[in-house]
């Protein structure tokens, strides 16, 4: 990772946060995006090597291609892109406007596909460069309270596995990471059905893997190219069961708390 450069997005917290804190300590040169300009200024002062902040909102996609001139501008390429932004859910399908759908998708798919497509030129003239994006087990498999995160993190594995097909013969490399339980914020910062935030810490939540445990697991694929990267503790078994014994899987899950 020495003299990488990688641009990560949600960089504020949690994943983003603990990502960009050991793949600078890697010698890694990192850009940090996030809407919060004073929290993305208090990663950097915790960074051991080169950051540029750079705000972006992913609700706000249509001016990307600057924000990625102004990377090129001040290190000249890009090695690395980790898609980590993004808003979860809390609400039942019956009680959820469309409206709030349509924010989640908004942010969890089009704001990262946008960006993508965004770097994507800057890779093909590279002939090299990673798209690391961060999905959820819920990217596998749907769950209680969580149907338009669900759908927006399933949409994230079609796109993508589809531009590793097309861009493998540029040298252009994606994987695809799938986090399972990890104790970080974003159970709080969840939208409700009425678009407020959930504002409680999940109980499944604060029974998992640490963020910095989740950012060496997920740094550890990303050293390996590999194409799916799983990042938690037990609950990863969730996804052989699901594919050998769909029935069983279906039963075990339904008994699940759904927080």
């Amino acid at each position: 990772m020495k003299n990488k450069i990688i641009w990560i997005t949600g960089a504020t917290s949690g994943i983003g946060e603990e990502l960009a804190l050991h793949l600078s300590s890697l010698g890694a040169k990192i850009i940090l995006s996030a809407r919060r300009v004073e929290e993305l200024e208090r990663v950097k002062s915790k960074c051991k090597n080169e950051v540029l902040v750079l705000p972006l909102d992913l609700s706000e996609n249509k001016r990307f291609d600057e924000k990625v001139n102004k990377v090129i501008a001040h290190f000249g390429r890009i090695d690395v892109l980790i898609n980590n932004g993004g808003i979860s859910q809390r609400s039942l399908v019956s009680e959820t406007a469309l409206e709030i759908d349509r924010k989640i998708m908004e942010v969890n798919y089009f704001g990262n596909i946008a960006l993508a497509k965004a770097v994507l030129p800057i890779f093909q003239k590279q002939k090299s460069g990673q798209f690391v994006i961060i999905s959820s087990l819920s990217g596998k498999f749907g769950f209680f309270l969580r149907s338009a995160y669900s759908a927006s993190k399933h949409a994230l594995v079609g796109f993508y596995e589809s531009l590793r097909l097309e861009e493998e013969t540029h040298g252009i490399k994606v994987s695809i990471v799938f986090p399972g339980l990890i104790k970080t914020s974003i159970s709080q910062n969840a939208l409700s059905k009425d678009g407020k935030s959930h504002g409680e810490l999940d109980e499944n939540q604060a029974k998992g893997i640490s963020a910095k445990k989740c950012a060496q697991q997920i740094i550890n694929g990303i050293e390996k190219e590999q194409l799916e990267i799983f990042a938690g503790a037990g609950e990863l078994k969730a996804v052989t069961l699901k594919r050998l014994f769909p029935k069983l899987f279906h039963k075990i899950i339904r008994k699940q708390n759904p927080t």
